[in-house]
């Protein structure tokens, strides 16, 4: 009888663990927190998460019970940005100079701790550029039900976006993926472009940075670590601990997925180090509907989330992979003509850039 892993949440990570588990005989249960009965657990059944936070339900509460809920008590801490970011100045990992808000701090206070431009986020949720609210100017103020929930941070002037996917298993081995570049629009992910062989000078730097709070979280599977880089130094912007949006790409470009990954850390299976294949481009469809042409693309899959299409809302990915620069040149442009011009022409520029500067 196969491994059973409940994952609490039934979004498209879930999906995406399900079919993942499958050529690893486990049994991959993703779960909507707002079911009407309680998932049937077993004493031998394992639980993991695609999400940090949710509220309590039936469906949570029977879940989070569960003595062999893998990171249970880890899910919180990282949820909520003040706690996070007290665990990464307690590990003396570099990150964003940052404030709490409260006890009726002014927009003025922050601005004279932390710069003119200051960026407030809520505590907990918030997520694709929601949750956020920035004091540029004088006339900017802290709104009064911000107060005790939500942290400030400085603007960093960073030169790119730059992000890590990493698991660690029970043993404590860790292995990691390529750096990924990233592109933000309008605070949701648009593109992830990996490898790039001129971000493998901060590859060392990134691991030990992501390796150090894996190990002391005592953390089983995957997480992703988002981070600003500033020349040749990297700051944390966020943790992720779970499967990643930036991470998407290593379904078709390398030999371990993110999502096998972290089924083979939470099931006690190895890990061993993955093979990359070829040059990497995820693009993300937001709010888009589903064009059958995707299909026709030389070297393209297409990932479709199977919801409800609305403005904003990631429906989809398509990852593009070969070892041939001008295929995947090729396949950009030609996916370009079957996107909207809205950011999709930014984007697809954008990735184009990238591969150029490999």
């Amino acid at each position: 009888m196969s491994q059973r892993i409940w994952v609490l949440g039934a979004g498209q990570l879930g999906a995406m663990l399900k079919h993942a588990g499958m050529p690893l005989a486990l049994d991959v249960c993703p779960v909507d927190i707002n079911e009407s009965h309680a998932p049937a657990l077993q004493a031998d059944d394992l639980v993991t998460a695609e999400r940090e936070q949710w509220p309590e339900t039936l469906v949570t509460h029977a879940l989070a019970q569960h003595p062999r809920f893998i990171n249970q008590n880890v899910f919180g801490r990282l949820a909520d940005r003040k706690t996070q970011k007290e665990l990464i100045d307690s590990l003396g990992i570099a990150t964003a100079p940052w404030r709490n808000v409260a006890n009726d701090i002014t927009a003025n206070e922050l601005r004279d701790q932390l710069g003119e431009r200051v960026l407030l986020k809520r505590r907990t949720g918030g997520y694709d550029g929601r949750g956020q609210h920035w004091l540029r100017t004088d006339e900017d103020q802290v709104p009064e039900d911000w107060q005790g929930e939500a942290i400030a941070e400085q603007a960093i002037n960073f030169d790119e976006e730059v992000s890590l996917v990493g698991v660690r298993n029970a043993a404590g081995d860790c292995v990691f993926y390529p750096l990924t570049l990233n592109l933000h629009l309008s605070g949701i992910l648009y593109a992830s472009v990996a490898p790039l062989a001129r971000l493998q000078p901060l590859q060392t730097q990134a691991e030990a940075m992501l390796g150090k709070i894996l190990n002391a979280l005592d953390y089983v599977g995957v997480m992703a670590m988002e981070t600003f880089r500033v020349g040749d130094q990297l700051l944390i912007n966020e943790l992720a601990p779970r499967v990643h949006n930036s991470g998407h790409w290593t379904q078709a470009g390398a030999s371990i997925s993110q999502f096998e990954y972290h089924l083979r850390a939470v099931a006690n299976m190895a890990t061993p180090a993955p093979q990359v294949i070829g040059q990497n481009v995820m693009i993300n469809l937001i709010g888009t509907d589903y064009n059958p042409a995707w299909r026709e693309l030389p070297c393209a899959r297409t990932y479709w989330y199977g919801k409800e299409v609305r403005p904003g809302r990631k429906v989809g990915h398509i990852n593009i992979v070969s070892n041939n620069l001008t295929e995947v040149r090729e396949t950009l442009v030609l996916l370009g003509d079957l996107l909207p011009e809205h950011h999709y022409r930014e984007a697809i520029d954008w990735s184009l850039n990238a591969i150029e500067s490999l």
